[in-house]
């Protein structure tokens, strides 16, 4: 009876330990289905799991960006849910995604994704290049602005961030972020308001929207406007002194002249960049924030606000001829050629009044009077705004009373041996050519 007993004992321990490892066990492979349904998924299939992004994931799959999205990378997507779509939709007068084409679709969805993972923490307040194509090569910019959550453009809020997948991270917001323009991007910008009042004002702001164009804006701050002393009644010839006509970044700067869309008797009126130590523009504003993308230009930010120049101006704006403006100044003509015109400057550089202090065996303009620089300096305007397509072989007076020789043909010769080595550079009175010497007036 002892020996059944026994067995009845261990039977049941048995049996209390088979039920226990089985209860193990089926642990044990629930733990490992919960860890295999925690595992991130790509951002495509995390976004068509959740129903508030079904209209994304609907577009997605229409611009063919879905399995993009799906595969190994390393993306951050700022979602815009159902509601943020509805809204769009209204805003376009359309019912819904097929009303949409897939090539309107694609570069208004690759606006809302990153090439590199960045989750909330990581975000810092400034512009970010997004995925949406732009001219040159380039992709259109997002700002980010952190001080109070997370905001984007100015009107896109994050309502929810991180949301982690195998290929990235998503961040929910509650609008649909268009590509901008240039004028979008300023519109955005809290530090521009100034600057997209008076372009409103001056009836420019259609141009710089024009989605066709392809600008450069060098865009001053509401700091910079609010060093001007006084502001002029026409702001228009101003604004468009800081607008290229074509789109030049940063790294296609070169240091030299180019022609803005502000106009002087018809002719494109310049600035002068210099690269020496970053960028400057006609020796006074300094490029603060460069290569901010928009889908019809790019914005640079600039310190302070150009004003175009005088013929006098445009040797301040250039050091290649301090020389010719100290002697503008000592021979008393800075006034009558800021005030007056229009002229055309044939003007020569530091290193052709060099020339002449050899040969006069002096040592510079200090050697020299007035009354000897007067009739030299006049020697070198003629009256008229004459660009080099206008000038013809012939004889013309000067502010000196006596003519100037001068040749076309491949170049323009002035008396036989000045050379103009860089013609038509447009000022606000007047146009400026520069010669390699110093012109002389017959007997001098």
């Amino acid at each position: 009876m002892k020996s059944k007993s026994n067995f009845k004992t261990i039977f049941t321990l048995m049996a209390v330990i088979a039920i226990g490892m089985f209860t193990l066990t089926s642990c044990n492979k629930d733990d490992d289905n919960d860890n295999m349904n925690n595992t991130p998924k790509s951002i495509t299939a995390t976004a068509s799991a959740d129903p508030q992004f079904s209209i994304l994931v609907q577009a997605l799959t229409k611009a063919e960006l879905a399995s993009t999205l799906d595969q190994s990378g390393t993306f951050t997507v700022f979602a815009p849910t159902n509601t943020a779509f509805d809204d769009l939709f209204k805003k376009l007068k359309v019912t819904g995604i097929d009303q949409l084409s897939k090539e309107a679709l694609k570069p208004i969805l690759l606006y809302h994704v990153l090439g590199a993972k960045a989750i909330s923490t990581g975000l810092t307040s400034g512009y970010v290049s997004t995925l949406s194509p732009a001219v040159g090569g380039r992709f259109v910019s997002l700002k980010v602005d952190v001080m109070n959550n997370v905001k984007l453009n100015s009107s896109a809020t994050v309502s929810k961030a991180d949301i982690m997948a195998s290929n990235g991270v998503i961040h929910v917001i509650d609008q649909v972020l268009l590509p901008p323009t240039v004028a979008d991007l300023a519109t955005a910008n809290s530090s521009f308001t100034t600057l997209v009042s008076a372009l409103t004002s001056s009836g420019l702001a259609a141009a710089i929207s024009d989605p066709k164009a392809t600008l450069t804006v060098f865009a001053p701050t509401n700091a910079a406007f609010a060093k001007l002393t006084s502001v002029p009644s026409d702001l228009k010839p101003i604004l468009l002194y800081h607008v290229l006509g074509s789109t030049v970044y940063s790294n296609q700067v070169t240091t030299g002249y180019a022609k803005t869309l502000s106009t002087f008797m018809s002719k494109p009126m310049d600035i002068y960049l210099n690269t020496t130590s970053g960028v400057k523009i006609n020796n006074s504003a300094t490029v603060a924030l460069a290569d901010v993308v928009g889908t019809n230009g790019v914005i640079h930010v600039i310190d302070n606000v150009l004003i175009p120049p005088t013929v006098v101006g445009i040797a301040l704006n250039n050091n290649s001829f301090t020389t010719l403006v100290s002697a503008v100044v000592k021979a008393g003509l800075a006034g009558t050629l800021n005030e007056g015109g229009p002229f055309t400057v044939f003007a020569p550089t530091n290193e052709a009044f060099q020339k002449l202090f050899t040969s006069l065996k002096v040592t510079g303009i200090a050697d020299l009077t007035e009354e000897q620089l007067t009739p030299i300096l006049l020697y070198h305007v003629v009256n008229g705004n004459n660009v080099s397509s206008g000038l013809t072989t012939g004889n013309i007076p000067t502010l000196h009373g006596t003519n100037l020789a001068v040749s076309v043909g491949k170049g323009v010769l002035l008396n036989g041996k000045t050379n103009v080595t860089l013609a038509d550079i447009q000022g606000s009175n007047g146009v400026v050519h520069v010669v390699d010497e110093v012109l002389l007036p017959s007997g001098k």
